[in-house]
């Protein structure tokens, strides 16, 4: 089976590609009870201005215990300030949580495609997340809020299993109070006080204020959520090339060189994690290809 996969890398498995450079932790926020966000600076002062694209990732290295991917959630127009957002959920995670400020770690990258942020101007963008798939398009929604007059309409449907899972509340509300951009929240589950939508985030698609016909949704999250998102955005007439998703499966050098992330012909490392859907459609279905 023959897929053509677009490739907007910016490494190419070069030495110099591999090196590690030490950065200082500046500030750790929990986010949710098991979700957290690191903000880190050069250690050496030096490379101030970290350069990257949204939609790109970073591999983190903590002294003694491995590497691992995640990726950026910062603002691209703001490079000074390097941004991870991550569940702690293995044992490398687990110990990025218990970071202090001061406490030093290993940065490499930038790494991988980004989200298609030229073919997004003059058009309405529907950024679709879930749970911690918000962390990934939240670099794409900086650029967009900042120069919000080259779009159409600006629509954020995000979805997680509880209302105390919700990420970057005080920014949401921020988003929210804005008369420009239509934010909808929905939670698998009501708990406490919550008098939000309550269902799957797919279910937002249908009633979400869009043209199809001038649309472009960039879609982050677990992969049943990213399918049927795509088969609701078909519903209403989104083409497969005016759909995005980001495919972060099994990313382990950064490089391509391991294989461990191989998704087809492609891997996702390099030629991903932002693919075009009708460029892998026929992949996306197959769990663990």
């Amino acid at each position: 089976m023959e897929t053509m996969i677009e490739t907007r890398n910016t490494h190419n498995g070069t030495i110099d590609s591999l090196i590690t450079q030490p950065y200082r932790v500046k500030r750790v926020l929990n986010e949710t009870h098991d979700t957290f966000t690191l903000h880190l600076e050069p250690e050496n002062g030096k490379d101030a201005n970290f350069s990257f694209k949204a939609g790109q990732f970073n591999m983190l290295y903590m002294y003694g215990f491995g590497e691992i991917p995640i990726s950026i959630s910062g603002d691209p127009d703001k490079p000074h300030q390097l941004v991870h957002t991550t569940r702690a959920v293995g044992t490398v995670t687990k110990s990025m949580r218990r970071l202090k400020r001061g406490h030093v770690l290993g940065v490499r990258g930038p790494y991988g495609t980004e989200w298609p942020m030229d073919e997004l101007k003059g058009r309405d963008v529907v950024f679709v997340a879930g749970g911690i798939g918000l962390a990934p398009l939240r670099s794409a929604m900086y650029q967009v809020v900042t120069r919000r007059e080259l779009y159409g309409k600006v629509v954020l449907l995000y979805g997680t299993r509880t209302p105390i899972d919700i990420l970057f509340r005080k920014e949401l509300e921020r988003w929210k109070s804005r008369f420009d951009l239509d934010i909808f929240v929905t939670v698998d589950r009501a708990v406490g006080a919550w008098r939000g939508h309550v269902g799957v985030v797919t279910q937002l698609v249908a009633r979400a204020p869009f043209d199809p016909r001038n649309t472009v949704t960039l879609i982050c999250g677990p992969e049943v959520m990213m399918r049927f998102s795509i088969m609701e955005f078909e519903k209403r007439g989104v083409t497969p090339d005016r759909i995005y998703v980001s495919m972060e499966r099994n990313m382990k050098c950064g490089i391509g060189h391991c294989g461990h992330c191989q998704f087809g012909p492609s891997f996702v490392c390099k030629d991903g994690p932002v693919y075009r859907y009708d460029k892998v459609n026929k992949l996306i279905d197959i769990r663990e290809v």
